[in-house]
């Protein structure tokens, strides 16, 4: 009897240790695989944030017509080499993680609490068939109701009109914040205007924005039944373009341009 109990631990334990191999083989051999798919993923967000995505085409060979720049956050001026770090490999999110390449946000201005900000942000320039600057792309992160949300908005070139909004990964509840998915309320964006007077004026609102309402064309649809997630977006909105965000790289393009 012991035998027999010794032989079904032992065929069990191989079991065990096969499938386990098998499993971590597998794993390991489709990481590249999977962060391939995930790469894939955040930039068909970027395109189709700028309405340059096209299904019938690669991603790769559409990203590519794209320029991606970077941007010092403390003067707003465009930067194509930076003393301590590799441009090329360069990982702002991962960055905001490193105390010698990210500022704390003082809480007082952390509205989107993102806590910390990294130094160098990336961004993606879109050019028209003469050349010319089309859209720019901007990432933009903010806190929703369980989580960060992490998107793109792709603004037109005269760097004050919204062309489109995509978010790549966020955490909200399946048919309330994670509408912000939903290509209904995503279509609702374009035309938007950001600031007025120099101020930051875009902002979602609750519940459906009136006909008639005054300064309409700075107000977006709030989502029904997902009031925190709506102030998020609103809040990423306003940190982002404001002094602390993108704001001196806007005024930077627009000088040059």
């Amino acid at each position: 009897m012991n035998d027999s109990i010794t032989r079904t631990l032992a065929v069990a334990f191989t079991i065990c240790l096969v499938c386990s191999l098998v499993v971590s083989y597998t794993a390991v051999g489709l990481r590249d695989l999977q962060n391939e798919n995930k790469l894939n993923d955040e930039r068909k967000k970027i395109l189709q944030s700028a309405n340059m995505y096209d299904s019938g085409s690669s991603i790769a060979s559409q990203f590519e017509k794209l320029e991606m720049r970077y941007v010092d956050f403390s003067s707003g001026k465009i930067i194509d080499s930076y003393k301590d770090f590799n441009i090329e490999t360069y990982n702002q999110i991962a960055t905001t993680r490193n105390p010698l390449l990210s500022s704390k946000v003082p809480t007082s201005e952390d509205i989107a609490i993102i806590k910390n900000r990294e130094n160098v942000g990336k961004f993606y320039i879109a050019r028209n068939e003469n050349g010319e600057l089309d859209k720019i792309i901007l990432p933009i992160r903010g806190y929703g109701l369980w989580g960060t949300l992490f998107g793109y908005i792709s603004i037109e070139n005269d760097f004050n009109t919204v062309a489109g909004l995509e978010f790549y990964s966020h955490k909200e509840t399946p048919g309330l914040g994670a509408e912000v998915d939903n290509p209904k309320w995503k279509s609702l964006w374009p035309g938007k205007k950001i600031y007025k007077e120099n101020e930051v004026k875009l902002t979602v609102m609750k519940g459906q924005v009136p006909s008639d309402a005054a300064d309409i064309n700075y107000k977006v649809d709030g989502l029904s039944g997902a009031t925190l997630t709506s102030r998020g977006v609103s809040n990423m909105i306003t940190y982002w373009f404001g002094d602390s965000g993108y704001s001196k790289l806007l005024s930077e393009l627009n000088y040059e341009s």
